[in-house]
């Protein structure tokens, strides 16, 4: 076409016009499939790939100058500000990023300069110290490596912005489909995994459900499942007890507009609590609620001391109904009787999950599947309570007192089996939702991670049902975290990773899955492709089936055997139906699960004014309907859905829900959605939408990057690895996946460039053979264009210079402690099979008045990964004073070279000194076993070098020169 200079194509029409690709996408998606010669209609515009017409209708939008938001109220629930060249995604109104393309420039000057200075440094090498010169140089053009991979996904910045008022306008708003305003929102299901209650408390697990009941969300869409992977009793009690306070706090939230919704972090704030609020009845509930809040946490911290008394006054009393049987049976009552010590519930029967003495079919790994409704699913109308008195604690007349479903959910364990940690405990509630509420979209949380922003849910599900949202498989959002000290010593803030780099990945294919705080699709996880990405290997029809999964070969014997389509009708001759088939094979054989993934599929779906063309949406007001009704058989369904036997021979764990075989499951999963062609969005609200704890002690904080590290190398090594990643991943996508299996592996390099200034201090010689102008001018031009790159990144994304700081320094600290470890432990479990374990991260007790938060800031617990950083310290003191002893009483004194090992040697303990500081403790005190270990290291590696290059005397004066 006219102006366009690039490689045309043939064959798309009769007539001979030549037109490019990009051309003939463009007269595909604006011109109405008109060939620009002849004018004549392509005949071959249908068999276009969906994918193809999807991204050439989005490269046909306009990019304006300017954002009217006005006009994009009425159009879109989201707004995206994108970096410059950034790649069309979605339909979303976008807008030039203030960098203006000088991030990218600032990469690539750096990456000019590295060039540059790694070229210099391999074309002048130290004559002197040719093991030195290369053992540095390997280790910088390694460093370069890495740091490339690191940037290059950071060039698509995005920042988006929700617009609340059209989520409530089009979806809760009266219309003729909808005379009554009944909310047409999707449903959501939020999953909250817990599995040990004395390292999980359950007072801060039931903030966390407490917070989810008393969300800004309609009612009657909102289910919540707590997953007791310990099968604990405690848990049990501790969620009816939750029940039963929520029916005071949620009304309390719903009345006077409360945030946070979690109790604890609500009446632990220290600011004005009377700010904004109008009622004049506010201080007079509020002081009862907190009240009431006391002796809710007296309740529930006495659970453990109740449970145990009435287990053994139940023990007891059978004990004594056995020997009294035994008396009467004429036995000896000298005679031992072997009761098992049973755990007991309140209304005097066996406990069928845990026992606290570990007994046969009571033991963690051990025990039945147990399902219990603690609240029932709620009316479709609202329901307004009574006046204050003796039983209501605040005047609920005005107030929608329902509450959500909430469910315990503790899924089979039996010996013998592979239970799949956290992932099997969240694929069976997957399944066991699925069959009781069936919400098309999931919300999974951390025990410890509650909903600070009660509009959080809200924002997500703008993304999820805005214009191309049905491309999204999931939204995520940053993790923030309380309880942490405010100089964050060990950067468990991780504001680099969440505002960083997670940022930067939002406008490329999306952010990764992180474990907490992510909504996902439904369909997603159950292995289907997106909509327009994949429709040659099919996605839902009206009532057929397909999947985007390795198409089976369907003998006559299994055909015979398949069970019943979905819709009840069989053709042989249509795929879809043999695809709906086999659905029992891939997904179990529970019939109800099987016909729950159509209705999840069509809830999910966008609104027809919306959808995009060739798609179907659903019509509005759809999901305006009342829930069914919860029963017996609904709920034994959904018990045979979580035994422990329900995956043999299916495809959970593989291609469906959260995917088996890894510590980082997390990863693995949001990279398995990417590789089918899904995309995802990050969501960072304006005010936190959760918030959680983290592990602040040294050696809690190390051991949890050892296991995300450890599941790195995992990926690395297995078939996740994005270098077997498929077209449909994007190459920025795929680099920022790769450099997560990679980047445990710069450790090795990283120890060894620790060393290097000790070893240098120690030899008298440095890593060139003497410091010229042009090495400091390099040296000098690849530091000023880093600190720029880190200005800009703190530009754009809101961190402080601080937090990258510290970020930079654990960095190093991990990687010379933890890092390390796991690529050892990776190589013994590829090598050797060795099978990788992990305990599970303590999560911190709400502190009571008067303790200090930062308790356990303080504590030091011995851990084998603290030996090499401590021995790198070491190395690098003692070098420094030999160095400067060795120079200063030298009748020939080299005092650059001094200066370079010593300047390098003070970069390795700035980097090291939060990690020193963690290991005096409060009061200076550090584990012996510490110091033993690194002295015994440093003196060894002293003395082999003293061996290898014994130092050289004199008559006249001591000469500490090593030749």
């Amino acid at each position: 076409m006219k102006g366009c200079d690039e490689k045309d194509i043939e064959g798309k029409c009769e007539c001979g016009f030549k037109i490019c690709g990009d051309c003939y996408l463009d007269c595909v998606a604006t011109g109405g499939g008109h060939c620009p010669g002849c004018k004549e209609p392509y005949r071959d515009v249908n068999d276009v790939d969906d994918e193809v017409l999807s991204e050439a209708e989005d490269r046909a939008l306009p990019l304006p100058s300017k954002v009217d938001f006005k006009l994009d109220k009425r159009l879109s629930l989201v707004k995206s500000f994108k970096g410059q060249n950034h790649p069309p995604d979605f339909d979303h109104t976008r807008w030039l990023f203030e960098t203006k393309g000088t991030y990218g420039l600032l990469i690539i000057l750096r990456l000019v300069a590295l060039g540059f200075f790694l070229t210099w440094r391999i074309r002048h090498p130290n004559r002197d110290a040719m093991w030195l010169w290369g053992m540095s140089i390997t280790c910088e053009l390694w460093f370069a490596f890495s740091w490339l991979l690191d940037q290059l996904p950071k060039l698509c910045p995005v920042n988006r912005v929700t617009d609340l008022s059209v989520l409530k306008e089009r979806f809760e708003s009266p219309n003729l489909r909808n005379p009554k305003g009944r909310s047409d929102l999707p449903g959501i299901d939020v999953f909250v995994s817990t599995a040990d209650p004395e390292k999980e408390p359950p007072l801060v697990t039931a903030n966390t459900i407490l917070s989810i009941l008393a969300v800004d969300y309609p009612v009657e869409k909102l289910a919540c499942y707590l997953s007791d992977d310990g099968g604990a009793l405690l848990t049990f009690e501790a969620l009816a007890e939750t029940a039963s306070f929520a029916r005071v706090w949620v009304p309390f939230c719903r009345k006077h507009n409360i945030e946070p919704r979690n109790p604890e972090a609500y009446f632990g704030q220290k600011r004005d609590f009377l700010k904004n609020k109008v009622r004049l009845d506010f201080v007079r509930e509020r002081r009862r609620v907190k009240r009431e809040y006391d002796e809710f946490k007296v309740r529930i911290n006495s659970l453990t001391e109740s449970i145990r008394r009435r287990s053994d006054a139940y023990n007891a009393h059978e004990e004594l109904r056995a020997k009294k049987t035994q008396m009467e049976m004429g036995g000896n009552l000298s005679d031992p009787i072997k009761l098992p010590k049973a755990t007991w519930m309140s209304d005097g029967s066996h406990w069928p999950g845990t026992w606290a003495s570990a007994e046969p079919d009571h033991s963690k790994g051990d025990h039945a599947g147990i399902i219990q409704a603690m609240l029932a699913p709620p009316n479709a109308e609202p329901v307004y309570g009574a006046e204050a008195d003796g039983e209501n604690l605040i005047d609920m007349t005005e107030v929608d007192t329902r509450l959500p479903m909430l469910v315990y959910v503790s899924r089979e364990k039996r010996p013998g089996y592979d239970h799949n940690k956290k992932a099997g405990a969240m694929n069976a509630l997957v399944r066991a939702s699925a069959i009781m509420s069936n919400g098309p979209f999931i919300l999974n949380l951390d025990c410890d991670h509650y909903i600070y922003n009660s509009l959080a849910l809200r924002e997500g599900m703008c993304f999820m049902l805005d214009r191309g949202g049905d491309r999204i498989c999931y939204v995520q959002f940053p993790q923030r975290f309380e309880g942490i000290d405010p100089n964050d010593r060990y950067a468990n803030h991780n504001t680099v990773f969440f505002d960083v780099s997670m940022r930067a990945l939002d406008g490329l294919q999306g952010p990764m899955y992180v474990g907490t705080g992510c909504i996902f699709r439904r369909t997603a996880l159950y292995g289907f492709s997106p909509p327009r990405a994949t429709e040659h290997h099919g996605w839902f029809g009206t009532r057929k089936i397909k999947l985007f999964l390795r198409k089976p070969k369907v003998t006559k014997k299994e055909e015979d055997e398949i069970a019943l389509p979905i819709n009840g009708e069989h053709n042989d001759d249509d795929d879809a139906d043999i695809e709906s088939l086999l659905l029992p094979k891939r997904f179990g054989n529970s019939t109800s699960l099987v016909a729950s993934i159509p209705v999840a599929e069509y809830q999910g779906r966008l609104l027809q004014d919306v959808q995009g063309k060739g798609n179907q949406g659903r019509p509005a007001g759809s999901l305006a309907v009342p829930r069914e009704p919860l029963d017996a058989a609904t709920v034994a369904e959904a018990i045979s859905v979580i035994s422990c036997f329900y995956e043999d021979k299916t495809e959970w764990g593989k291609r469906v829900g959260w995917i088996y075989g890894s510590v980082t499951e997390d990863v693995v999963t949001g990279y398995r959605m990417h590789n089918r062609g899904w995309r995802s969005v990050y969501c960072v609200t304006k005010r936190d939408a959760f918030r959680g704890t983290a592990p602040i002690n040294l050696t809690d904080r190390l051991h949890q990057v050892l296991r995300w590290a450890t599941g790195s190398v995992e990926i690395f090594f297995s078939r996740n690895n994005a270098l077997f990643a498929t077209r449909r991943m994007k190459f920025l996508q795929r680099v920022a996946y790769f450099n997560v299996g990679m980047y445990p592996f710069t450790s090795m390099f990283l120890i060894v460039y620790c060393i290097l200034p000790a070893i240098s201090l120690f030899s008298g010689q440095f890593i060139v053979q003497a410091l010229s102008v042009t090495f400091l001018i390099f040296l000098l031009a690849i530091t000023i264009t880093l600190c720029l790159l880190a200005i800009l990144e703190i530009k754009w994304s809101g961190i402080t210079l601080h937090d990258w700081w510290r970020n930079e320094q654990f960095w190093l600290i991990g990687g010379t402690s933890a890092h390390p470890a796991a690529v050892l432990q990776g190589l013994l479990k590829v090598i050797a099979g060795v099978d990788i374990s992990f305990t599970l991260t303590s999560k911190s007790a709400t502190p009571e008045d008067g303790d200090d938060e930062f308790a356990d800031l303080y504590v030091v617990k011995w851990s084998f990964l603290m030996v090499p950083p401590i021995t790198i310290m070491m190395l690098n003191s003692i070098a420094i004073a030999v160095a400067v002893a060795r120079t200063m009483y030298s009748p020939f004194p080299e005092w650059s070279k001094l200066l370079g090992g010593v300047f390098f040697s003070f970069w390795v303990l700035c980097h090291l000194y939060p990690f020193a500081k963690g290991l005096m403790g409060r009061r200076g005190k550090v584990p012996t076993i510490v110091f033993v270990w690194s002295g015994l290291l440093s003196i060894i590696v002293s003395l082999l070098w003293v061996y290898i290059s014994p130092p050289s005397g004199s008559k006249d004066y001591m000469k500490f020169q090593f030749p």
